[in-house]
């Protein structure tokens, strides 16, 4: 493989079911993922914080992503305290509901903190808390991780405000019908917030970086970095700024309609292809294997 495109072996035979209609694509579950910039004051730009999935992982093993997961239904039916855009303007721009939105807002944020640490709440709508390495912090954490805690009880333990005014939703993509494990996805940035810093805490991840998104995508360009589409199609796109607060002040003008694979049957052979983004495509004989 000239790049690192993380490609799944079995995914050739799954197209094929589910062209003949012997495979029921999976509903997807609504997940969250936070691009989480901070500037270096190098002249290169912001880097990105990137995680590197274990190898023993179901989905997506070995490959490099960031802080993300599944949306928490307990965090639909709680009212957290919240700062920034109101949930209305969140459903509008998400394209859900206002219990909905509430829900992956709180796991885009909830997610960073049990993946990387960072936490983007404070005692009040314009604060942010500072070091969160304690041993207290580090007991909530768990219990959030071992969904003990649902980040709704753990704001409302701490007297802790949501600030969702330090996301900005960046895009959206589903995992193909025919992945057995599927996600409906938004992709946020976010900016380190002062005093806090990262820390390699997930227990999905081998591995954490800071790393130029330029860098990250060379490294994939060259086969040294394996990655999921939706991970290097972002990487590109944040290329381009030299800070982070840039990235966060164009989010709110992002289009944020879905990206979903799809696969056709042309000239004897399966097309996968990603809506925008011709690099992901691939041709797989009807045969078997895949090409380019």
């Amino acid at each position: 493989m000239a790049n690192g495109q993380w490609y799944p072996p079995e995914w050739p035979d799954r197209i094929r079911a589910l062209a003949d209609g012997t495979l029921t694509p999976v509903t997807p579950k609504r997940a969250a993922t936070v691009m989480l910039l901070k500037d270096t004051g190098t002249g290169t730009g912001p880097a990105v914080h990137m995680l590197r999935r274990r190898a023993s992982m179901a989905f997506a093993g070995g490959a490099y992503a960031y802080p993300g997961g599944g949306v928490d239904p307990r965090d639909d039916d709680h009212q957290v305290r919240w700062a920034g855009p109101t949930r209305a303007w969140w459903a509008d721009r998400l394209g859900v509901d206002e219990t909905a939105a509430q829900a992956i807002v709180c796991a885009a944020v909830r997610e960073t903190y049990e993946e990387a640490g960072v936490l983007l709440a404070g005692p009040a709508p314009d604060s942010v808390v500072g070091d969160t390495t304690g041993a207290d912090w580090e007991a909530d954490r768990a219990a959030l991780v071992a969904r003990d805690l649902s980040f709704a009880e753990f704001l409302d333990r701490r007297g802790l405000v949501l600030r969702s005014d330090r996301l900005g939703a960046w895009t959206r993509w589903i995992t193909p019908e025919f992945e057995a494990r599927r996600y409906d996805t938004w992709f946020f940035v976010a900016a380190l917030p002062e005093g806090q810093r990262t820390r390699n805490v997930s227990t999905e991840a081998d591995r954490t970086v800071w790393i130029a998104p330029g860098e990250a995508a060379a490294g994939y360009d060259k086969g040294e970095l394996l990655m999921m589409p939706p991970t290097i199609a972002t990487l590109r796109q944040l290329t381009p700024y030299d800070t982070a607060a840039r990235a966060l002040a164009d989010a709110p003008g992002r289009d944020l309609t879905p990206v979903l694979a799809t696969a056709r049957l042309v000239d004897g052979e399966i097309v996968l292809s990603w809506p925008g983004h011709d690099e992901f495509t691939k041709h797989i004989p009807t045969t078997g294997g895949a090409t380019a």
